[in-house]
């Protein structure tokens, strides 16, 4: 199961944590891991190239983790806003495979 962590503060959404594999499939063929990557990476390319925020972002052996410098503008918001609404419809369609907690809780990167 793949599971993602997305800290909120009051200001917005500013970090997400993205871990695991969703056996949905065999690599290679696995539609749930390939559409978690999508979003996720379309996310952090998408804050890096439309953007001039600052983050710091790691990806290793499947996981990617990924956290705002400072506060979220607007549209760093509406692109993180818009990766947790892909990811919420994807958990809907396959709720053994994908768990997304939102969370406001202290985020460890």
């Amino acid at each position: 199961m793949i599971k993602i962590l997305i800290h909120k503060t009051d200001e917005g959404l500013d970090a997400f944590s993205c871990k695991g594999h969703a056996e949905y499939a065999d690599e290679g063929q696995d539609i749930v891991c390939s559409a978690v990557s999508i979003l996720t990476q379309n996310a952090v390319n998408s804050i890096e190239a439309l953007t001039g925020i600052a983050y710091k972002s790691k990806q290793k052996d499947g996981s990617l983790s990924f956290q705002l410098e400072g506060k979220p503008d607007e549209k760093t918001e509406l692109l993180l806003q818009s990766m947790l609404l892909g990811l919420r419809g994807i958990e809907e369609e396959y709720p053994k495979y994908l768990k997304v907690t939102v969370t406001d809780s202290s985020f460890t990167f």
